[in-house]
């Protein structure tokens, strides 16, 4: 797919909000599990949630994942810690754990829709990453409220340049060199979202790079998964570990300062313009990035 097809659709991607309003919402991917420890099914643990306050918030990845995902808002520690407790009520007998990797080898593709089958045989053909992402990984995602005029490029480039930094200091798994090891083409662990100064230029060329295999540039574009992947009004934070309440609760205060506060944003992004994101990852990947930096 050419990148002239797919620029109105990460124009669109790229519009971002046109007031200042400071929301936040998440995205928390649960491992699910039986009492003795086995794979629940999708349906099982829909009619187990049936009635709690967080029904209308949970869907389901391939391998039977649990999201909850929360609705904006201007206490969202608050509501995770809320709907997540009314939840794990409602499912006597089924655990959810904010576990970065479920340790199951045996994990089952529960979703399978054409669009997951595609994308596990395109997966397979690289390696075995693909499927252990898909059915065995869990992450908090963060979305951040995006903001309009040159502000909101600095936004984006900031989330971009302090991700690897970010997931050295908060995430405690090999859930990321997963990640890098799925398909660098639609993943973007590297310096090629901040090649132009034209973050659309940039994006458009990333999907145009990705192999095809949905129908239409909309499909193709949800297939790629950037550690931040811009939404339209907001910015999604993707390379964080699931974690519990009061790790996300200083996650999305780090995210907050980076995102609203121009003085730090400015501070970082001169810091950090000019590194070299791919290195960076791989570092963070493997530990071994210094953790007194990330800290910092």
């Amino acid at each position: 797919m050419e990148a002239r097809e797919l620029h109105p659709v990460v124009a669109g991607l790229f519009a971002r909000g046109r007031r200042r309003t400071v929301r936040v919402a998440i995205e928390q991917e649960y491992v699910v599990a039986a009492a003795d420890g086995g794979v629940v099914p999708i349906e099982e643990v829909r009619r187990a949630a049936e009635g709690s306050l967080a029904a209308p918030y949970v869907s389901f990845e391939p391998g039977g994942q649990l999201e909850l995902s929360l609705p904006p808002s201007l206490d969202p520690i608050g509501d995770l810690r809320s709907l997540t407790a009314d939840l794990r009520r409602r499912l006597a007998g089924i655990t959810l754990r904010a576990i970065p990797v479920d340790p199951r080898q045996d994990v089952p593709l529960q979703l399978t829709s054409a669009r997951y089958v595609a994308m596990q045989r395109h997966f397979d053909r690289i390696g075995p990453a693909g499927r252990r992402m898909m059915r065995r990984t869990a992450s908090t995602q963060i979305c951040l409220d995006w903001w309009p005029g040159q502000t909101g490029i600095e936004q984006w480039r900031v989330l971009n340049l302090a991700g690897p930094f970010l997931a050295a200091r908060f995430n405690r798994s090999d859930r990321l060199a997963t990640w890098l090891e799925v398909d660098p083409a639609r993943t973007a662990f590297d310096d090629s979202l901040l090649r132009d100064e034209d973050p659309v230029t940039s994006y458009a060329a990333f999907a145009a790079a990705a192999t095809v295999f949905v129908d239409g540039p909309v499909g193709h574009v949800s297939t790629l998964f950037p550690p931040v992947r811009p939404r339209g009004t907001y910015l999604e934070v993707r390379f964080l570990d699931a974690d519990e309440p009061d790790v996300v609760e200083r996650a999305v205060g780090v995210l907050k300062q980076l995102m609203y506060d121009d003085v730090r944003r400015r501070d970082v992004l001169r810091a950090l313009e000019g590194s070299s994101s791919a290195e960076l990852w791989r570092a963070a990947a493997a530990g071994v990035l210094d953790q007194e930096v990330a800290a910092a």
